[in-house]
């Protein structure tokens, strides 16, 4: 079977690349071995953010009283119905891609693994399909330590498959997912432990960052135990899990009804049988791609988690508009031409844009940082919400903006003013003279440009 193009994986590059190509009038051959949509609407962004959205309803029924309303004791969360809408969200969004998909004429969809035969030739269930392009989507999956791949453990998927609350969930790995999942169901209900290897949370955030969600989390019941420097599980004859951390300090083991683990997310890219099209990976499996994304094979090219360029559903979506621009002569796009910038979807987000404080100082650049606390921040405090901080971090010698961070009430969507300003290279004094409208916790970013100090 020949096509013009076979795409492998229809996540968040996958599937719009497929539609452009086939508007064009390509041959597409669309492969997904799991789940229509990837990671993003299947177990990612969609039904997290959905259960984040009730972890918060219970947080507001549980603390009305520190702004006046007074809610009747009792509220619970009935964990089914949590997952019952999740499920239509998901469900809906599925459904409509892929009818969009089988009523493309220009598009055949296949259900199945893909493996290479050679550099533009892959078998699909015993059938061999070539292609003069081929774009690799694969995603990436939970990373399972050896250690842990004897007891019934938890991944970020199976546990949005969860009925019952857990009565005490371990949670093994201090890092994005691992925060996320442990404040929402300590919202539920649930006892929730945080067990993580390395002396803080979040080791590639600044210091001050880590301790402040840390903190965040810890008056919401949420316990840590930081230094694990020997993990393992065995499950106990009563179905519930020991866990050994070996820390510092506290008991040498831990014992939850379940465990849940969130130590990093590998390429999906043993499958593919790389070798026999000769294509590079790198020692944790990546797939080494150029600035337009495209392999050592050429017009082979790799996009999204597997390329090791993002682990985000934006970067991926990025890197579909990166490799169609430069397909079809509509500009000279490139990775390094982004900016890094991620959430962290915890109650309140962090916002991030660009470089730590860390990071500028390990370059020795020269230069000043402005930084609020949430606590001097007239909305947020009428919001009662004044956990957190925005710190931006400007180059002296150009005015321009290299970093931002804000964790705080609104801070997912705050981080998004700024990185326009950085896209454009404005100089932070247009922002500092600029008028913002009240009452906003972002009219403060003009203030905190007012007050820099050498970093």
């Amino acid at each position: 079977m020949q096509f013009d193009a076979i795409i492998i994986g229809s996540g968040q590059a996958g599937n719009p690349l497929a539609f452009k190509l086939a508007a064009k009038g390509k041959r597409v051959a669309l492969i997904e071995k799991e789940h229509v949509g990837g990671t993003c609407v299947n177990d990612g962004c969609t039904p997290t953010k959905a259960y984040v959205a009730s972890a918060r309803r219970m947080f507001d029924a549980q603390h009305g009283a520190a702004l006046g309303v007074h809610i009747p004791q009792g509220s619970k969360v009935n964990l089914h119905e949590v997952k019952r809408r999740k499920d239509e969200m998901v469900n809906k969004s599925v459904e409509g891609i892929r009818g969009e998909l089988e009523k493309n004429q220009h598009i055949t969809f296949i259900d199945g693994t893909a493996r290479f035969l050679d550099a533009h030739t892959v078998d699909v269930n015993g059938t061999a399909i070539s292609a003069d392009q081929i774009f690799i989507n694969v995603g990436a999956r939970p990373f399972i330590p050896a250690a842990l791949k004897g007891i019934n453990y938890l991944t970020n998927t199976s546990i949005l498959s969860l009925e019952n609350l857990p009565e005490h969930l371990i949670i093994i790995g201090g890092s994005y997912i691992g925060l996320e999942f442990g404040q929402m169901f300590r919202r539920f209900g649930s006892k929730v432990t945080i067990i993580e290897k390395a002396g803080r949370i979040i080791s590639r955030e600044d210091d001050d960052v880590s301790n402040e969600i840390q903190q965040i989390l810890e008056r919401e019941g949420v316990l840590f135990r930081l230094n694990a420097t020997c993990i393992g599980a065995k499950e106990e004859d009563d179905g519930q899990v020991l866990v050994a951390v070996d820390c510092e300090e506290g008991a040498p083991e831990i014992r939850g009804s379940h465990v849940l683990v969130a130590v990093g997310r590998p390429p999906n890219t043993e499958d593919l049988q790389l070798d026999a099209a000769g294509i590079v990976m790198d020692e944790r499996g990546y797939i080494q791609v150029d600035d337009r994304l495209e392999t050592n094979i050429p017009e082979v090219y790799a996009l999204g988690d597997c390329n090791g360029k993002g682990a985000f559903t934006h970067t991926s979506y990025n890197d579909f508009e990166i490799v169609y621009a430069n397909l079809f002569g509509q500009g000279n796009r490139k990775v390094s031409d982004r900016i890094l910038t991620y959430g962290l979807f915890v109650d309140p987000p962090l916002g991030r844009a660009g470089m730590t404080l860390r990071e500028a100082k390990d370059k020795n650049l020269d230069i000043l940082v402005g930084f609020l606390p949430m606590n001097k921040i007239a909305r947020a405090k009428e919001k009662g919400e004044t956990d957190g901080f925005i710190r931006l971090i400007i180059d002296k010698k150009t005015d321009k903006i290299l970093g931002a961070t804000v964790l705080g009430v609104g801070g997912d969507e705050i981080i998004s003013s700024i990185l326009i300003a950085m896209y454009g290279g404005i100089p932070y004094t247009s922002i500092r003279d600029g008028v913002f409208p009240h009452p906003t916790v972002a009219e403060l970013i003009p203030t905190i440009l007012e007050s820099l100090e050498a970093g």
